[in-house]
């Protein structure tokens, strides 16, 4: 009988920007994002006009971007922390509804007149809080609506979302106010919310099992912080996201000094100028739609970091603002193409345990670079020339394209984060409170001479993996009777944590442990000893210098 050939599979069709619409829900929470970001423009434009009506200082008004922005230097890492300890589809909620009550006492005390320059600044920083908590949720909520190989481009298409919002927004808050009030604006905002917290309400979202003893506050920070520095490729991001930012920042916070004192236009020219940045941020997410991954993360940001230095010696140089117009079009392309390849690339690389935390970071990182770069340029700007500054911000760009060597941002493809869930529960004779502690694993290896000088080089990177995940001390030690005889050891501060630890460790770090293990030579696999400190005795103690027993006696 002639046996037929099998079937060949059909190839995997290749996803594009408009993948991520097709998943409903993804689509649905798209939808109303792009509502409640208009409403938040509106609201911006609408807070700094009601308080330069109703006071004339100066301060009152500057201080509205620090009530906005205050908040997420405070509150980013403790709501990353939050986010990963709780559930966010519940936390979605309460800060959807926290922002819309607020927008709706604003509203009502504008629109009955009870307003002051002062309760608008109070509303205005109580809406900071609501967008500082929901930010680090809202963009790891991202991760869990798509598949992962379609996440960079829902990303992308979450950066489309606010630079719509950011060109019309501003727009229809103008004309709402010139027709009726600030206070109608305040209203739509609160609104505007009403849209997101139906859909996330409708999300069914799958409970969560909950792996090992639950974390506090404190401790999930700590772990998150751990994690980043253990971590080259996200503090590779971090160091390329901060340099990106504080450059660019240079745009954003001079570009209205631009037009009003270098080329003596109107308010208006600065509204068009940032309209063509943000159809160049729309146009850019297309574009990369199309050339999908002919581009590398770590080239699309060299790119972009690259236009950027273009930018800024247009700004200093170019005489007249028809030539500005192409200008802040290719930038918004450059600026999506970048901040949306830091952006998946924190978030491929990193676990669902702590994702939340690490991307409040990237978060902090990148307002920090553009508050501290605003800073620095515009000082340099009062103390020398306009000019002077934006050829040095265009300097600043050129070199950070040489962080590409020590800092290269690198592909997540093919990376398994699921947990590895492989690490057998260790014996024990009694019942251990997750707080008692501290504790010390170790491994015994049996490995040949010639083979050592390869097993350190690969020790070493598990060595890093046990205190990216939460051991304090960690190490390799060789019995010096017994040469080949090597043993691996690490510190965890409760058992608790070390519980943890079972749960953190991922397929991909499985793969590093094996090939630790295949240098192994003994007839039996290596030998796993948990130890706990004595119950009711110091953790260390410390040797009595000699001194200090003849001061005693």
């Amino acid at each position: 009988m002639t046996q037929l050939p099998s079937p060949t599979p059909a190839p995997e069709v290749q996803p594009t920007l408009l993948t991520p619409f097709t998943y409903s829900l993804f689509r649905a929470i798209w939808i109303a994002s792009v509502v409640s970001n208009v409403g938040t423009w509106m609201q911006n434009v609408a807070g700094v006009w009601l308080v330069t009506t109703l006071t004339s200082s100066a301060l009152l008004v500057a201080l509205m971007q620090t009530a906005t922005s205050l908040p997420a230097f405070l509150l980013s890492m403790p709501a990353g922390a939050i986010a990963d300890l709780i559930d966010r589809r519940r936390l979605l909620l309460f800060t959807q509804g926290f922002m819309a009550v607020v927008a709706l006492l604003l509203a009502a005390l504008t629109l009955l007149g009870e307003v002051s320059a002062l309760s608008v600044l109070g509303f205005t920083f109580l809406l900071g809080i609501g967008a500082a908590i929901n930010a680090p949720v809202w963009q790891t909520a991202t991760i869990e609506l798509v598949p992962r190989r379609v996440l960079g481009f829902a990303i992308t298409l979450n950066g489309v979302s606010n630079n719509i919002a950011r060109a019309i927004g501003p727009a229809i808050g103008g004309a709402i106010i010139t027709y009726y009030s600030p206070g109608w604006v305040f209203l739509v905002n609160a609104v505007s919310f009403v849209g997101t917290f139906a859909v996330v309400y409708a999300w069914k979202r799958e409970a969560e099992v909950a792996s090992g003893p639950a974390e506090n506050l404190t401790g999930a920070l700590r772990a998150g912080m751990r994690y980043v520095q253990y971590s080259p490729a996200i503090y590779a991001v971090l160091f390329r996201t901060f340099a990106f930012a504080f450059g660019a920042s240079a745009m954003w916070g001079l570009l209205s000094v631009v037009t009003a004192r270098r080329l003596h236009l109107s308010s208006d020219t600065y509204g068009v100028l940032l309209s063509w940045l943000g159809a160049g941020a729309i146009t850019g997410a297309f574009l990369m739609g199309r050339a999908g991954n002919r581009l590398t993360f770590n080239q699309r940001v060299l790119l972009g970091s690259a236009v950027f230095v273009g930018t800024n010696v247009a700004l200093a140089l170019v005489p007249s603002v028809y030539w500005l117009y192409p200008v802040m079009f290719i930038s918004g392309i450059a600026w999506l193409m970048a901040m949306t390849s830091f952006s998946t690339t924190v978030q491929l690389h990193v676990p669902k345990w702590v994702q939340a935390r690490v991307v409040s970071m990237y978060m902090l990182v990148f307002q920090a670079g553009l508050a501290l770069g605003s800073m620095v340029w515009g000082e340099l700007a009062d103390r020398t020339t306009l000019e002077t500054a934006l050829l040095a911000t265009a300097a600043w760009m050129l070199l950070s394209l040489l962080l590409a060597i020590p800092f290269p941002m690198r592909s997540a493809e093919g990376l398994n984060l699921e947990p590895a869930g492989h690490w057998p529960a260790p014996t024990v004779a009694t019942d251990i409170d997750p707080d008692d502690g501290p504790v010390v694993v170790m491994i015994e290896y049996e490995v040949a001479l010639a083979d050592q000088p390869a097993f350190r080089v690969a020790a070493a990177q598990l060595t890093r993996l046990r205190l990216r995940d939460g051991s304090l001390r960690a190490g390799v030690f060789t019995d010096l009777a017994q040469p080949t005889r090597i043993t691996e050891f690490f510190y965890v501060a409760t058992w608790g944590e070390h519980q943890r630890q079972h749960h953190r460790f991922t397929k991909e770090d499985q793969a590093v442990e094996a090939h630790v293990r295949q240098f192994h030579a003994g007839p039996e696999p290596p030998r796993v000893t948990h130890f706990l400190a004595f119950p009711r005795s110091g953790n260390v103690e410390m040797a009595t210098s000699y001194e200090t027993m003849e001061s005693l006696q």
